[in-house]
């Protein structure tokens, strides 16, 4: 099979690999549609120069294979299933693993290619193996739906962390994709009212389209929503953090989504914190609990419409070098790479 390796910042080459066999507890899927989100990007753009490196890791496929410890098992991925994929290597005895936070895994991540090639999920490929309770069916929902379970996992854990309830209102700071998908699932659980917060007046007009109760930039943001029951952050930045607490209502939380900056701090009061009993979390991947959401969501078409809206691109896979390079340098929402 063929598989896509970052060599350098801009230079990807599609090598050849061995297709994989299923294990006695594996599914063996042929990959259908592989989404670039922000790693892939700064890999791609010398962001995060790790080379080389066999990047992929938002996948769906279908299942061509099923182990003979899985095969027949009812609930179990069969042949012919569509199934949306994690990729995250869940070593299940770690202190996070044993108290059900393997979102946090103390194992490291990722694998290798036959050569030694490090493997950051390898989902730029013809093929995928993986284990079989790590493939979600999503019924007859379209592939570009499908390969959207892992981003949109990461939302329904971030959701759940950060104690939405029906009623909630809701601001979401930042417009792009996971924000987006932020505002889609918020309105979906029952939000109040879900505003947005952003610079870019495109995405933000994006965001009123897609149902947003109120959009905003960050200056304006208060006068325009008012307070806010629960804040997600989709996006860090310096101020960020600051207007989020001051968006927050009293018994208030704020959902730190989006990755900050390494070395940026940020100066609140923690006497304000107190006497408004204001929550401030932080949120990281997604665990078994969110899968099951974002599948079972996906299989019954309820963000149908939020999921098409954000497919920017659709490429082959003989093409990945040209959806990186849109990926990477373009204000574009899902870059798709496979058969779809």
């Amino acid at each position: 099979m063929r598989v896509a390796v970052m060599t350098a910042p801009e230079a990807v080459e599609l090598r050849d690999e061995p297709t994989p066999k299923a294990g006695p507890d594996e599914v063996l899927v042929q990959v259908g549609a592989c989404g670039l989100c922000t790693m892939e990007r700064r890999l791609f753009a010398g962001e995060k120069p790790f080379y080389p490196v066999a990047p992929g890791h938002e996948v769906a496929g279908r299942v061509v294979e099923a182990g003979a410890a899985v095969e027949g098992i009812p609930g179990s991925p069969a042949v012919g299933d569509t199934v949306t994929i994690d990729l995250l290597t869940r070593c299940g005895t770690c202190s996070a693993c044993r108290r059900g936070r393997s979102a946090l895994c103390k194992r490291p991540q990722g694998g290798a290619l036959s050569d030694g090639t490090v493997s950051f999920g390898a989902g730029l490929a013809e093929h995928v193996v993986v284990r079989a309770t790590q493939a979600y069916v999503t019924g007859a929902a379209p592939m570009e739906h499908a390969v959207m379970g892992e981003p949109l996992a990461c939302v329904a854990h971030s959701v759940r962390l950060g104690g939405l309830r029906a009623g909630d209102r809701v601001a979401v700071v930042g417009a792009g994709y996971m924000g987006r998908l932020h505002l889609a699932l918020a309105r979906h659980k029952g939000a109040a009212a879900t505003g947005v917060v952003d610079v870019s007046p495109d995405r933000l007009s994006g965001a009123r389209t897609a149902g947003a109760a109120w959009a905003a930039a960050p200056e304006e943001a208060l006068e325009i929503g008012g307070k806010q029951d629960v804040v997600f952050v989709t996006t860090g930045a310096p101020g960020v953090l600051e207007n989020a607490v001051a968006l927050c209502d009293d018994g208030g939380t704020v959902v730190l989504y989006g990755a900050f900056p390494k070395d940026l701090s940020a100066g609140l009061s923690p006497d304000l914190i107190h006497h408004h009993e204001l929550s401030i979390i932080g949120v990281y991947s997604q665990e078994p609990e969110d899968w099951r959401e974002a599948a079972a969501l996906i299989a019954a078409g309820r963000l149908a419409a939020d999921l098409d809206a954000l497919v920017s691109a659709r490429f082959s896979l003989d093409d990945v070098g040209a959806a990186l390079k849109l990926a990477a340098y373009s204000p574009v929402y899902r870059v798709l790479v496979g058969a779809c």
